[in-house]
Order: C-alpha cells, then structure tokens, then sequence
C-alpha cells in the first residue's frame, strides 16, 4: 500500500517531492492492518507446497499443525486489533490482566497437580492443519482487497502545501482548496497496537476560517507526517492529544 503518489505519488516519490515541499495524507481503512496474515498466509502455503506433509499424513504431520497453529495465532491477532481499540491506558491494563492470569494459572497448577497434564492433554488435541491451496486463498482474497483499497487512495487524498491545503478526490481528479496558514492539527494515538503495526493514528486538520475538521483516520507513519508539516508551516500550532 502506498501514500498518495504523482496523480497520488508513492512514498518513493512523495520523498522526491520534498522539494517542491508538497507532503501527502491518505485515510486508509482498517484492513491494511491485516498485512500479517496476509503475510504469513503466503509463507505458509509456499511451506505446505514444498516442505508440508500431504495425503494421509496431512492432519498428523508436526510440521503442519505448527504451521497452521502460528498462522491461526497471527489470524486471532489481527482479528482482535481490528475489533477492538488500545489505548495505551487500555493496553497497560491488559498486561496487567495478562500477568494476573499467568500467576493464577500457576497457583492452581501448583493446589491441583492432575489440573495441568489434563489441560495439556486437550491442548494436544486441537490440530489446525490446511492445505497450500487453503493459504494461497486467504492470501489471494486479502492480496484482491489490498488492490482495490490501493485504487480507492488513488481517488481520495490530501495535499499539503505551505499555503494550501488541498483535496483531491473522484474520478475526474475533483480539487478542493482551502488555507493551509496557521491551520491547527491534532494528533491522535488510538491505539497502540495499529501504531506498532504501521505507526498509525487520526489526524484532525483545522484550517483557519473553516468550520468542520478534517478528520483523516489511520494515516500511516503519523509521527514522520506531523514532524514534515511542521517544518513545512512555521507558523502552524500542532497539539497532540493523548487517551487518558
């Protein structure tokens, strides 16, 4: 997935237009976030094509259900980050949730000794296993996704110059233009794990003598963007707002 590039320059090119100081901003939906399943349903199906066990040894092999149990672990992950938002203070929680668990489990462990083997013995149990065809689907579904999601940002962008703010959206190349001095922009953190995955966050745009913001969600690298434009508008306010 790319920034805006030339009709919408790539990040490639939007780096070589520095220096006509152009800086572009793309809204992107949440299933960019989804590029590690993406990812790993690739290298799984290339695994089970040439290295996995086939025919009857398929459900069996330890090679397969290792790979499909890392696969299904990155699916639930991803899953979980999109449904759900962490805000730092959130995420902080959860740790300690997490370490809650652990410690619980660990306490019952030790008060019923037969508590754990029976546990694991169900765990051994569950086997996901698929084929390469079953990998290479997932990814050819996300890859057809990506594809239309990459031409929806070619049709909706922003650009900003040190004196304009401009939008560029529809298949015509519709233009909206609107003052880009001393315009305020909050930066918003979310959730942290969109940023780890993208350096992702919400960009709230407030040109001078407008009375809606522009809210532009999922804006990757958000931190790089807000650095560039204040460089770029000296005379720009940038307040960064942080989840309680």
């Amino acid at each position: 997935m790319s920034e805006a590039g030339s009709a919408i320059p790539s990040p490639a090119a939007s780096s070589g237009k520095k220096k006509e100081d152009r800086i572009y901003l793309v809204s992107y939906p949440k299933i960019v976030f989804m590029y590690p399943t993406f990812l790993m349903a690739i290298i799984a199906g290339i695994y089970m094509q040439f290295f996995g066990a086939k025919g009857a040894d398929l459900a069996t092999a330890q090679g397969n259900i290792v790979m499909g149990g890392i696969f299904m672990g990155i699916f639930t992950m991803n899953l979980i980050v999109l449904a759900f938002d962490f805000p730092r203070a959130t995420s902080l929680t959860l740790v300690f949730f997490i370490v809650a668990l652990v410690l619980g489990f660990y306490l019952v462990t030790i008060s019923f000794p037969d508590f754990l083997p029976s546990v694991l013995s169900s765990i051994r149990n569950i086997k996901p296993v698929a084929n390469a065809s079953f990998y290479y689907f997932i990814a050819i579904v996300l890859g057809i996704i990506y594809f239309f999601v990459w031409v929806g940002v070619q049709l909706d962008y922003w650009e900003v110059g040190p004196n304009e703010l401009l939008h560029h959206h529809g298949f015509l190349s519709d233009l909206e233009r609107l003052s880009a001095p001393s315009m305020k922009i909050d930066k918003e953190i979310n959730d942290l794990f969109e940023y780890i995955l993208l350096g992702s966050g919400r960009l709230i745009l407030h040109p001078s003598g407008e009375r809606k913001a522009i809210v532009l969600d999922n804006v990757f690298f958000i931190g790089q963007k807000e650095r560039e434009i204040t460089r770029m508008l000296s005379a720009l306010q940038v307040q960064v707002k942080t989840d309680n």
